[in-house]
């Protein structure tokens, strides 16, 4: 029955790759541009490869970057109902002292938590990056607190902030690597508000201001993120774009202009797109395959992954995946959802891209005495057999 199980799994899988029996035929793929900054990444969003990279963990300083932290936690603080968008929020004298990039709020004025969102992301006001730490922690050094905790756990390892607008500090920077956490977390973690992030400009107290990312000008497929410039950090810029369900993340740290860091952006991003492909192979919770359970109130135990699988490969090489999964030999009741029970690895030639736990997407109880002992016997007598 074991063997059955497999076999069906193992054209259930090049089912699901649509793969054709043919020789693969090795990519044209270039070098990739070369890049002038000091620090910079590419990665596919979904599947979280890199396709290029330079000095991707140097702790650099971020300047504005800092505030896709700052705009990360006022979002996660939404999501959780603890704060709301029509907050008033109280300009204190700090906030509106701060200096550098403004939204132009006046001291001992309320201004909307959604208004000061805006000014974050698209004004890049330390202004308003300042009243927003104020009322979600208290304090700005309280709101560092914070912003490095959410970065522990984030597992951005080459991080640490001590304000929550990026101006300079011994102690303040961030690595490529981080900010392209960052980013997919912006993304993934709290979608309804990454469309602010594509706004091309905003307007308060009359003040209107441009979004000082270029490329949501000039490419339609970009809808992010953040620019950054003091100058310790030079111009900085992380940039996602989507284009026929493939999304990456571009970050650039220390380029020598604004129009720099924009061009130097786009070859990035051009590279990943013309010579790269994503594709999804498995959903979330989907039914893989049926393993056999000993000693359960059921016989059967659904197996599948717990995540979206997602696999980045040079284009053209769709037909040179393979697949397989390994399953556990004996499946002994009870079973909790979630639990591991083998592994499913996807190959690229004969190279493995991708490995993913595959899991019980249901539990099973243990059987009563007699439907164990039947069990065990059936096991005692294929131990003997096999």
């Amino acid at each position: 029955m074991m063997m059955m199980l497999r076999r069906n799994l193992f054209v259930l899988v090049f089912s699901l790759f649509a793969c054709q029996q043919v020789v693969a035929v090795n990519p044209l793929i270039p070098a990739p541009p070369k890049i002038s900054a000091a620090s910079y990444l590419l990665i596919d969003a979904h599947s979280g490869e890199v396709l290029v990279e330079h000095n991707p963990d140097q702790p650099l300083p971020p300047a504005s970057l800092t505030k896709m932290m700052t705009s990360y936690i006022a979002t996660h603080e939404l999501d959780k109902g603890n704060i709301k968008l029509e907050d008033q929020v109280r300009v204190s004298i700090k906030a509106w002292k701060t200096p550098g990039s403004r939204m132009f709020i006046r001291e001992d004025t309320f201004v909307s938590l959604e208004d000061l969102l805006r000014g974050i992301i698209i004004q890049s006001g330390n202004d308003a990056s300042v009243a927003i730490a104020e009322y979600i922690a208290g304090s700005e050094d309280a709101f560092a607190g914070l912003m490095n905790q959410h970065a522990t756990r984030l597992g951005m390892k080459n991080s640490h902030f001590i304000n929550a607008t990026g101006l300079p500090g011994k102690d303040h920077y961030m690595s490529a690597s981080d900010l392209a956490i960052l980013a997919r977390s912006i993304i993934v973690d709290h979608p309804d508000y990454y469309p602010i992030y594509a706004e091309k400009s905003f307007t308060y107290n009359k003040i209107r201001q441009p979004n000082r990312n270029k490329l949501l000008s000039r490419d339609n497929s970009v809808d992010g993120l953040k620019t950054g410039h003091t100058e310790a950090a030079g111009y900085c810029l992380v940039a996602s774009a989507e284009r026929d369900g493939m999304r990456l993340i571009a970050v650039v740290m220390s380029t020598s202009s604004e129009e720099a860091r924009a061009t130097e952006t786009q070859k990035l991003l051009t590279y990943g797109f013309r010579f790269y492909e994503t594709h999804k192979l498995y959903k979330a919770n989907q039914q893989l395959n049926e393993a056999r359970v000993w000693g359960g109130e059921s016989d059967v135990l659904d197996l599948g992954v717990l995540k979206d699988l997602y696999i980045t490969i040079p284009r053209g090489q769709h037909s040179a995946l393979s697949a397989s999964l390994d399953i556990d030999k004996h499946i002994l009741a009870p079973v909790q959802q979630t639990s591991p029970f083998g592994m499913v690895s996807v190959k690229l030639n004969d190279q493995v891209i991708a490995q993913e736990p595959l899991v019980a997407l249901q539990s099973v109880d243990q059987a009563g005495f007699f439907k164990r002992l039947w069990d065990q016997v059936v096991l005692f007598f294929l131990s003997l057999i096999s």
